[in-house]
């Protein structure tokens, strides 16, 4: 499908990205918040603050995004990116999660090659795990009450939530595997039960 359809079914009453610098701003930003995970600053920052996608739409394009390759938060950028103002959108949505943190990155880089070997610094990169795993599970516990809405019904969705969990969580099964089985088959239930 070609973005333009996209970018008039935006609804033009709501917040949206001023321009295409807007958005290179907006996802720079977004980078620079977001070491070790930007799930939840993305969720508050583009649902919350700036209100450029409800819940619900933030829910289906984050499902998009994760079942691509990819970083979920770049095929997100691109998503929106690509919805405002079509192919240049995007690029400038994905320079702005790229630019900046990349030469962060690459400074980080050099500073741990010199200070690895330190045992203080291994025990700091370890406690920021624990900080990551919290944003990631604070930002699905936020995102559960959109399941109410969702055509499946609020039981079946915490059913699949747990058998994902389940699956990856306490059997090892690869990720993959999950996406295409599970994700298939809640695609295709949801899919016949919204058919006309």
């Amino acid at each position: 499908m070609h973005p333009a359809p996209l970018a008039a079914a935006v609804s033009t009453d709501r917040p949206r990205p001023e321009s295409v610098r807007d958005l290179f701003f907006s996802f720079t930003w977004l980078a620079l918040q977001g070491f070790g995970g930007v799930l939840a600053i993305v969720q508050r920052e583009m649902v919350e603050k700036k209100r450029w996608l409800t819940p619900e739409e933030f829910l289906e394009d984050w499902a998009v995004a994760q079942v691509m390759p990819g970083p979920n938060v770049i095929n997100l950028s691109l998503m929106i990116g690509d919805r405002h103002f079509g192919l240049r959108g995007a690029l400038a949505a994905l320079a702005g999660m790229l630019t900046l943190p990349l030469f962060i990155i690459l400074a980080l880089a050099l500073l741990y090659a010199h200070f690895s070997g330190i045992p203080q610094v291994a025990g700091a990169l370890r406690g920021m795990g624990a900080v990551a795993g919290g944003l990631i599970a604070a930002t699905g516990i936020k995102l559960i009450p959109q399941l109410r809405k969702h055509p499946l019904g609020f039981g079946v969705c915490l059913a699949i939530v747990a058998l994902v969990f389940g699956l990856i969580a306490l059997a090892r099964v690869p990720l993959g595997w999950v996406l295409i089985v599970v994700g298939g088959a809640a695609c295709g239930a949801t899919w016949r039960r919204i058919a006309p």
